[in-house]
């Protein structure tokens, strides 16, 4: 599985960017994929996930401003981010792990597949 991130970039307080993770290979029959970031100096935190059900959690810094989505048929997972503000600056890395069995939260699990990020800047 590969997984390569795009649509980072600089933008101004306030606006907007959509983030896409192509997706290669075949992650398993249920997976989640997750958006996570590492701001400098600190510890990398979740953002957002999604289940193959279509089961989404988000951090609560951005529960309102940011939409997790992902679109099967073009093998992409997309984070779209409004209101951006300066703490957003980050890199942000897309995920993906499969899993089996029930009562699996997507925003708990330990993810396997990692792309390289993509850096994010708000000023």
């Amino acid at each position: 599985v590969q997984l390569v991130e795009s649509g980072g970039g600089s933008v101004q307080a306030g606006g907007s960017l959509r983030l896409s993770c192509a997706v290669s290979g075949y992650i398993g029959n249920r997976y989640c994929m997750g958006w996570f970031r590492q701001a400098p100096g600190k510890e990398r935190e979740r953002v957002a996930t999604v289940s193959s059900g279509g089961t989404t959690s988000y951090a609560d810094s951005v529960k309102g401003r940011f939409t997790i989505s992902k679109d099967n048929a073009k093998n992409t997972l997309y984070l779209e981010m409004n209101s951006l503000k300066p703490e957003n600056t980050a890199m942000y890395y897309c995920s993906a792990v499969s899993f089996s069995g029930v009562g699996i939260l997507c925003r708990s699990v330990t993810y396997k597949y990692w792309g390289q990020g993509t850096q994010v800047t708000v000023s």
